[in-house]
């Protein structure tokens, strides 16, 4: 799966470039991803595919944390993505840990307009939490929600907890963007491995569309797999 959805990355971008467009993907961490990002980077090794025409934005980061921090998605995009591909650093954006509080308001709403100012999202790759939440929209979370500061969930710090000696340095709160920015990319793509996911997707897909499980808000997506 991981390799069919890197291919469907690849392809697209190939498409933008031949058109002389940029090619704007909106990227997820953690664990789930990580397997397809090696697949994009053994592409650009193996067949040369360029990424000087893509675009990135990515959808959450801890807060507070410095962008070289050990959990933080900063550092993991450089890691699993950015350091191995010929992406320039300009195109790529992840949301600031290190904004002053008080200017998170204003920062967020940048973000946005850099979301939109790029042309927007062609094709958005989301993971789901145990709890539904994608991004770091918890439950309860606004299907017209836009890009802000949120309170972390004890099950999605627990759940993020595997890189760290103990729970107590998981942050406590995130900026993420919103269901709402979600919903605006022209095409979306659901990873999630293993059967400890089954129950949350069986959920989100076949489950009512409720806040409760943010995901579940994909079913009115027009191009969501």
């Amino acid at each position: 799966a991981s390799a069919y959805v890197a291919r469907e990355i690849a392809n697209l971008i190939i498409h933008k470039q031949k058109e002389g467009k940029h090619c704007v993907l909106g990227l997820a961490t953690g664990s789930t991803p990580k397997t397809m990002y090696a697949e994009l980077v053994k592409i650009h090794k193996l067949e040369g595919l360029s990424f000087k025409n893509v675009i990135t934005f990515n959808l959450d980061e801890y807060y507070p944390i410095e962008p070289e921090a050990l959990q933080s998605y900063n550092r993991f995009m450089q890691v699993h993505l950015f350091s191995q591909v010929d992406i320039d650093p300009a195109n790529t954006h992840v949301p600031d840990g290190t904004i002053n509080k008080d200017d998170i308001r204003v920062y967020a709403a940048s973000y946005e307009k850099e979301i939109e100012d790029a042309g927007g999202i062609d094709l958005q790759i989301l993971g789901i939490g145990l709890n539904g939440h994608i991004g770091f929209n918890e439950p309860g979370s606004s299907r017209h929600s836009v890009t802000r500061m949120v309170a972390l969930d004890n099950s999605t710090r627990l759940a993020n907890a595997y890189e760290v000696p103990n729970m107590s340095q998981v942050p406590r709160l995130a900026i993420t963007t919103g269901i709402n920015t979600i919903l605006r990319a022209k095409r979306v793509v659901l990873l999630a491995w293993g059967m400890h996911k089954a129950h949350i997707i069986r959920r989100a897909v076949e489950g009512h569309v409720s806040e409760v499980v943010p995901a579940s808000i994909l079913q009115e997506h027009e191009i969501c797999t």
